[in-house]
């Protein structure tokens, strides 16, 4: 592969199935993607696109593909499976190392060594109590220990294993999370971009009790269905203020180079809430690119009490306050326009006049999209119409966003304003929102009205919390939308 060429020849993406493709029988305008943006090719990079996919030839091809794989208007074709990550087992070893911070729980630590034979393997104890029996399960599997003598974190952990890590990539599982050695490698086919740091697959909560054959309780079962880890079934690229905006460190793949180099340097040490998050908002920050694969599954064990839950819960709400500090606008609870928060907010206050100013809002959105998104070729009524329905969808978000806010992020000073008709009626309808949309996203999924609203209550009071901490309010503010 040339120096220059981000991807090998032969490599194919595809542009995603929900990408609109207008401008006449060569497509040449795309619309989709998140966050959602417009692209007008040129006649010749339009015919590079054949049956919906680009094949890597030449340099020109090369761009084009990573344009459209950053803008998440097209996905990396992964089958036959090839990558930089050889899949025989006599050769893994050579490629990958896998990192596995734990303090003490050998028996998770026994269920999440056993499917990872074949790679090399780095157990980084963090101050154990009983080391001895960490020692003891790491040397059953044939994996090595990095003893701390001091517990540090598990982003500390993760760096102190990364140090000496001497393979080409690394694997980060934490040590309640099974993950099986052939599907480190499948996520490692990423790594053929060039530009790819960092990728990881979908992480599904799994109940302890069902491992003897028990019933899981009611939180368990929900957290199942709606892990906090879990982000979706879409594939894309990982970028704030797209559909997937962060990775859990639960379970990761990445380039030892571009992790452990300067600027990055690893996870940040000293943070112990957010850390994953932090490290993907730097890596994208520094031009590198993240990925999320849920058609590979890792599965990370639920909490086994109430009070573990939901602490959790609060835990990662106090993460919000030095996001903030650290990553500035990223960390905002929401992505609003003026118009479409004034809007938003007259629909769910549900007046007379909220709906003459929800229209006013979708009208003056249209009207500003209509002058911004570019002609589509040999079909000048395109515009319009996609710029009418991409307000309607912008109200639609706004909405979500706000109703989100009133119920998860703002629930304190919600709880203080319910005295006001027109707070509760703006609440009703949030609920209604939240609960039809949590239908939709999770169907079936048990418990979910109450269980829900206790992960809202929990999360906000950590948000609240740690902004109380850092003395800033940045965590609890919107953003308006930058200029794309």
């Amino acid at each position: 592969m040339s120096q220059t060429m981000r991807f090998p020849i032969g490599f194919e993406v595809r542009v995603r199935d929900d990408v609109r493709r207008l401008g006449g029988p060569d497509g040449r305008l795309l619309v989709g993607g998140s966050p959602i943006r417009a692209l007008r090719l040129a006649p010749a990079a339009g015919r590079r696109i054949v049956d919906g996919r680009v094949r890597v030839t030449d340099a020109v091809s090369d761009a084009l593909a990573g344009r459209l794989v950053d803008a998440n208007i097209a996905d990396p074709v992964l089958d036959p499976p090839a990558g930089p990550v050889s899949a025989a087992p006599t050769e893994r070893g050579a490629d990958l190392t896998v990192v596995v911070p734990v303090r003490d729980r050998p028996e998770q630590l026994d269920r999440c060594l056993a499917p990872l034979r074949g790679l090399r393997v780095l157990v980084v104890d963090d101050a154990s109590l009983e080391p001895s029996a960490v020692a003891k399960v790491a040397a059953d599997h044939g994996a090595e220990v990095l003893p701390l003598t001091v517990n540090v974190g598990p982003a500390s952990a993760r760096n102190a294993g990364l140090a000496q890590v001497r393979t080409p990539y690394v694997a980060f599982v934490d040590s309640d999370v099974v993950a099986d050695a052939a599907m480190l490698v499948r996520l490692a086919r990423h790594l053929a971009d060039a530009r790819v740091a960092l990728v990881g697959p979908l992480v599904r909560s799994r109940a302890v009790a069902r491992r003897s054959g028990g019933r899981p309780r009611w939180f368990e079962r929900y957290d199942e269905e709606v892990s906090s880890l879990a982000l979706g079934t879409r594939a894309c690229s990982v970028e704030p203020g797209a559909a997937v905006g962060w990775l859990p460190s639960a379970c990761l793949v990445g380039r030892v180079a571009a992790l452990r180099d300067h600027p990055i340097g690893g996870f940040t040490e000293g943070l112990r809430v957010g850390e994953d998050v932090d490290l993907v908002w730097r890596l994208v920050g520094a031009g590198h690119r993240v990925r999320y694969d849920p058609a590979e599954v890792a599965h990370h064990d639920a909490r086994t009490t109430v009070r573990d839950w939901l602490g959790r819960k609060l835990v990662y709400g106090t993460g919000g306050a030095p996001l903030a500090a650290r990553h500035g606008r990223h960390g905002a609870p929401a992505v609003l326009t003026v118009t479409g928060a004034a809007a938003a907010a007259a629909v769910l206050v549900r007046r007379r006049w909220s709906w003459p100013i929800a229209a006013a809002g979708v009208g003056y959105g249209w009207w500003q999209l209509d002058r911004r998104l570019p002609e589509a070729p040999d079909d000048p009524g395109a515009r319009r119409l996609l710029a009418g329905r991409l307000a309607a969808q912008g109200l639609g978000w706004a909405i979500r966003q706000e109703s989100a806010l009133l119920l998860r992020h703002w629930w304190p000073l919600t709880a203080l304003l319910l005295p006001s008709r027109t707070v509760r009626r703006a609440v009703v309808t949030a609920l209604l929102v939240d609960t039809v949309l949590a239908e939709v996203e999770h169907p079936g999924a048990p418990y979910q009205l109450l269980a829900r609203r206790l992960d809202d209550l929990a999360y906000g009071a950590g948000l609240w919390l740690g902004a109380l901490r850092a003395r800033s309010a940045a965590c609890l503010l919107p953003r308006r939308p930058g200029r794309r």
